[in-house]
């Protein structure tokens, strides 16, 4: 499948170099050699590439990152003079300085984050993160930050599970110097040449479980954009009425619904992609992952919806209770929760 290159926002520059780390974070090797290619002829420099796949080991590993230099340096056997070095490579000075190398590197977090970051569950995950990741590789001259986001955005919509850590680093990318307009031109430009693992549209997985349609029939009772996906329903046996209805619904960064009750029926939410809330009144939150069921009783307050910093997929469904009371609606839809409560949840823990 070839890669069509046509920038607006973006440079062609900067479209080959997001091309170059999709494929390398996809270990694709085989699309990854003609992509070099076409950067090389296209102006990106040797140093810029080399500068790229040594940073992206840091997001996709070390077997991937040196597989995609030695594609670079098989292509620069050819010896073609019309190949740019580029800006020589110098030793940066942090890496002979721990201490400047963490104060650096806890710095260009806090721009990229939009706050304060510390990983207090795993205190070596985040001295690896502030002192090398945004230290040591952040010195380097090589790329400039904001095209480091475009070259990390690029290689995390290539891999399938890290939607946190990509939702992440799309607003990072913004705040390190790219204008929303770009990174969304991104984000259709790796969908577009099947260099993305998500939906360029809403950002959700694409996998098993699509978006579907905006959920206009209950936006009223929804703080931020919604989706629904009604799913084929499950036949439990041949009556009509065991059957049960099922349906995918999504979640953007910081939706969530409205508190609610269900009456005359217990529902069960099965967490299919993405991080997000269970609330039942009175109770502290509940983090929701990819794999995680919720057994919400009859008539128990509460709500659901997204993460601040990731999209969030369930699949949700209702079964029947024998304490129905006569005349009553099946959904009570209450007050909304409010900013000032949400955000008193933590962000997620797992979105750089």
């Amino acid at each position: 499948m070839s890669i069509n290159i046509s920038a607006q926002s973006l440079s062609e520059r900067q479209l080959h170099l997001a091309a170059c780390a999709s494929l390398e974070a996809q270990g694709d090797l085989k699309r990854l050699e003609p992509a070099v290619r076409a950067a090389l002829d296209a102006g990106v420099t040797v140093n810029e590439l080399k500068e790229a796949f040594s940073q992206l080991y840091a997001y996709t590993g070390f077997p991937r990152s040196l597989n995609a230099l030695g594609v670079l340096s098989k292509v620069l056997e050819d010896g073609k003079e019309s190949r740019n070095e580029g800006k020589p490579w110098t030793r940066p000075s942090v890496w002979d300085d721990a201490d400047a190398a963490l104060k650096l590197g806890t710095e260009v977090q806090t721009r990229l984050s939009g706050r304060p970051f510390d990983y207090t569950f795993c205190p070596q995950n985040d001295f690896y993160l502030k002192s090398h990741l945004f230290g040591d590789i952040f010195a380097s001259d090589q790329l400039p930050a904001a095209d480091r986001e475009i070259v990390t955005v690029a290689a995390l919509s290539a891999l399938k599970g890290v939607a946190p850590q990509l939702a992440s680093h799309k607003a990072g990318a913004v705040r390190m110097g790219n204008t929303q307009e770009q990174i969304d031109e991104l984000c259709e430009f790796l969908s577009d040449n099947g260099l993305s693992q998500y939906d360029a549209a809403a950002d959700a997985i694409a996998g098993d479980w699509k978006q579907g349609n905006p959920n206009v029939g209950y936006a009223l009772f929804f703080s931020g954009d919604s989706y629904l996906n009604p799913v084929v329903p499950v036949n439990l046996s041949s009556t009509e009425e065991s059957a049960l209805p099922l349906s995918n619904v999504t979640f953007e960064p910081g939706c969530r619904n409205n508190w609610h009750i269900h009456h005359g029926a217990r529902q069960i939410l099965i967490c299919v992609s993405g991080r997000g809330w269970y609330q039942e009144w009175g109770k502290p939150a509940i983090a929701l992952k990819a794999g995680d069921v919720v057994d919400i009783p009859e008539g128990v307050k509460h709500w659901h919806g997204a993460q601040k910093n990731s999209w969030f997929q369930h699949l949700a469904t209702h079964i029947k209770v024998e304490n129905t009371c006569p005349g009553s609606e099946p959904n009570e839809w209450l007050e909304p929760v409010s900013d000032e409560e949400y955000d008193r949840l933590p962000s997620s823990t797992l979105d750089m």
